[in-house]
């Protein structure tokens, strides 16, 4: 498949198609929701030495408004096209509709190689990049709230708010125009790990599943799972690190420098520690190295975690797959085509829509905190403590007995901000696969996919029509 013909825009409406086939919907609905209602391009030019110049192009595309504001990150790759950020905004479209968080869809992106340049020369290219957002009143708290994304963190997303807040100087919830900051610029606690977080909440919830792993011919549950993961950024290292937690033996990992495995199980933090030292993954004590990383894709394993880039198994590898659950991290990673072979294989996939929506999940939560200027936890911590210090000490001498030390203040110790983040977002992660494997086996669905995008139609459809767009 060329990267000239394939288009992931027209993919994930390829599968809104599918799914649609399950809804009652009129069609012309579904032609609109499948719709990107605004399409930004900028062009600005950004001086470099000696007096040259390079002009660099962006992106920001707002899917739908039939939730404000819209959300969605913004990436720095050299892969960024108009294409891609339309797929990834429809994508946060159902996403955020899915896990019940109510935004409409959005997604930025700048055409570079974050690599290749200086810490100076991105500053200025954010900051370019959100004037051209502010100027269009493409940016704010009401309107379109950014987040960080594939090569952009919360340095970029800092330079994002300082900017913002400095052409909007008055406004009082100004910090709310952006989401993955800095807890020292109103960020919250969870947020960094909180996409990986939640990929490990998904697939917990999957591989739970009785019939469908009896199916899979593997036993319920995380512990012993052999897994094998694409990308170790943000979200596949925490992914890995919870996964293993619990019990999973991380076999292969991945890098777009190369692979490495082992069959005995890689220890994930050891392996991020490895990588500080040595700038790469490879040669890691014990540890086979894999000269093509995409190459471990196709390695045997329970579970395989593609959690990189889009477009990773396509038509050409798909047969060669040899996971028995695929759990896309990343956005996008399968093809429509690759996914009809691995259907067909009997594969179980648990699909990008609802896998990596902790992210959003909990930029909700920041946001959240933003507008109400006010941290959770604060106000009922404190009294929580002491309520349960009173019931701790009560039962203390009904029994005549003293608890342990550490276990007696575990007891007492009240939900701060990342307790109450990390419980949200699991409730969350919870609730929207036991909806989406209900509509599954109600509608006798035949993939996951198929029935998150069936759950998230049905609710931006009833949006739309409250909204009045068709009258």
């Amino acid at each position: 498949m060329s990267s000239n013909s394939y288009s992931f825009f027209n993919d994930v409406n390829t599968y809104v198609d599918k799914a649609a086939r399950f809804t009652d919907h009129p069609s012309g609905l579904i032609h609109q929701i499948k719709q990107c209602n605004c399409v930004l391009q900028v062009s600005f030019p950004l001086r470099l030495k000696k007096g040259k110049f390079q002009v660099i192009k962006a992106y920001r595309v707002q899917h739908s408004h039939h939730k404000s504001p819209v959300k969605g990150g913004i990436r720095y790759s050299t892969m960024v096209s108009e294409d891609e950020v339309k797929a990834l905004a429809a994508l946060m479209s159902y996403k955020c509709a899915l896990v019940n968080v109510p935004f409409g869809g959005a997604k930025g992106g700048v055409k570079i190689d974050p690599t290749a340049y200086t810490v100076e020369q991105l500053e200025r290219i954010t900051r370019r990049f959100t004037s051209e957002l502010i100027k269009r009143n493409s940016i704010g708290p009401a309107v379109d709230v950014p987040a960080p994304d594939y090569g952009t963190g919360s340095r970029e997303m800092a330079w994002i708010a300082d900017t913002y807040m400095t052409f909007n100087s008055g406004q009082v919830n100004a910090l709310g125009c952006v989401t993955g900051k800095p807890l020292t610029q109103h960020g919250i606690r969870g947020r960094a790990e909180a996409t990986g977080r939640g990929v490990y909440f998904g697939i917990r919830e999957a591989v739970d599943g009785y019939d469908d792993m009896q199916k899979l011919d593997l036993y319920p549950g995380i512990d012993g799972k052999s897994v094998i993961i694409q990308g170790l950024g943000n979200v596949g290292y925490y992914a890995g690190y919870y996964l293993q937690q619990k019990g999973a033996i991380i076999t292969g990992i991945a890098e777009y420098d190369g692979g490495i495995f082992n069959p005995q199980g890689l220890d994930v933090e050891a392996v991020q520690e490895h990588r500080k030292e040595t700038g790469s993954i490879l040669n890691f004590p014990g540890a086979e190295n894999v000269e093509n990383g995409r190459d471990l894709l196709e390695y045997q394993c329970d579970i395989l975690i593609p959690a990189a880039l889009e477009n990773q198994i396509t038509r050409e590898n798909a047969a060669k797959i040899k996971a028995k659950i695929v759990a896309e991290a990343a956005n996008g990673p399968i093809t429509a085509e690759a996914e009809k072979v691995l259907l067909k294989k009997g594969v179980f996939i648990i699909p990008d829509l609802y896998l990596n929506a902790g992210g959003v999940t909990v930029s909700y939560f920041e946001w959240l905190k933003n507008i109400s200027r006010v941290s959770f936890g604060k106000i009922n911590k404190r009294y929580n403590e002491l309520n349960n210090e009173m019931m701790v000490s009560a039962i203390e001498d009904a029994s005549d007995t003293n608890l342990p030390f550490k276990q007696r203040n575990q007891l007492i110790k009240g939900a701060g901000e990342k307790e109450l983040v990390d419980s949200g977002l699991e409730g969350v992660m919870v609730n929207a696969y036991g909806e989406i494997n209900s509509i599954r086996k109600e509608k006798e669905l035949p993939d996951l996919r198929t029935a998150a995008f069936v759950n998230s139609l049905d609710k931006i459809a009833v949006s739309y029509l409250e909204l009045g767009v068709f009258p």
